[in-house]
């Protein structure tokens, strides 16, 4: 087995990145989802509620994070001094405000008042606690560090569709060549360059995976989810990928093997 691919996403549930190599910090992949768009209540938007954001592109520019915003233009993300809190799921979390120019470009283009927050290096927001007991932090991610997701898996579910999907939908860090379709559900952890990374939790699919990122719109046929829903149904939920924690900091590149290594994190009884 060896890396196929690698992804960050600056912006929670904006477009990704395709690289070559990422370094992984404290938070996860360096940069991953450390800003995030928040609604007049602070709380987190996401695909689900507004698939058209699903086209705002990022990139990297000399360590600046740029959105690229249809009919709007490109925009610098600059973090601000102005505080809040904002919520992720079930989370509160210490964030600070972005520029207004690129939050009022995407109102605009979003029809709602939106803000760009970000995560200080001083925000700490913890991994699942009832999968991960170990006190280890996660940015704006839904509730884990990384997601590795299986090459062979997609291949083995677009057979089933009429018209296959890109593995983009699953928004994965980390996809795996090499493996069995499905074998990684059955990973407890796997090394890559030296780095152990324990995959604690199935993750559960819901309707972004029906998202097409070029559109910004849901398919009327709720694809592939619906079919995922079909057979690969658990207690976690529909599932495709699995969830992940880093035991060290360190780089990793596409193509280096990825070999099977001891869970060193602590997981829940329900979780080993």
């Amino acid at each position: 087995m060896q890396v196929h691919s690698l992804y960050v996403y600056p912006v929670k549930s904006l477009a990704g990145i395709q690289v070559s190599s990422f370094h992984i910090d404290d938070f996860g992949p360096a940069g991953d989802r450390r800003w995030m768009i928040v609604d007049a209540e602070r709380q987190f938007v996401t695909q689900r509620s507004n698939p058209e954001i699903a086209r705002i592109e990022t990139r990297l520019d000399a360590g600046r994070v740029i959105v690229a915003i249809p009919g709007a233009g490109e925009f610098p993300l600059v973090a601000g001094d102005d505080e809040c809190r904002v919520r992720v799921w079930q989370d509160w979390a210490k964030a600070v405000y972005g520029g207004k120019a690129a939050s009022e470009a995407l109102s605009r283009y979003c029809g709602k008042t939106f803000r760009f927050v970000f995560m200080p290096d001083e925000s700490f927001r913890r991994v699942d606690a009832s999968r991960v007991t170990e006190y280890r932090r996660v940015s704006f991610a839904d509730g884990f560090p990384l997601l590795v997701t299986n090459l062979a898996s997609l291949d083995e579910l677009n057979s089933r569709l009429g018209t296959p999907v890109e593995m983009r939908r699953f928004r994965p860090n980390i996809v795996v060549e090499g493996a069995a379709p499905w074998d990684e559900d059955l990973w407890p952890a796997v090394s890559i360059d030296n780095i152990t990374f324990s995959l604690v939790k199935p993750c559960s699919r819901c309707v972004v995976t029906t998202v097409d990122p070029d559109r910004g719109v849901k398919a009327p046929d709720l694809q592939p989810l619906r079919e995922l829903g079909s057979y690969r149904r658990t207690t976690d939920g529909v599932i495709f990928g699995m969830n992940a924690v880093h035991e060290s900091n360190g780089v990793i590149r596409v193509g280096s093997p990825v070999t099977f290594a001891d869970n060193t994190t602590t997981a829940t009884t329900e979780n080993q």
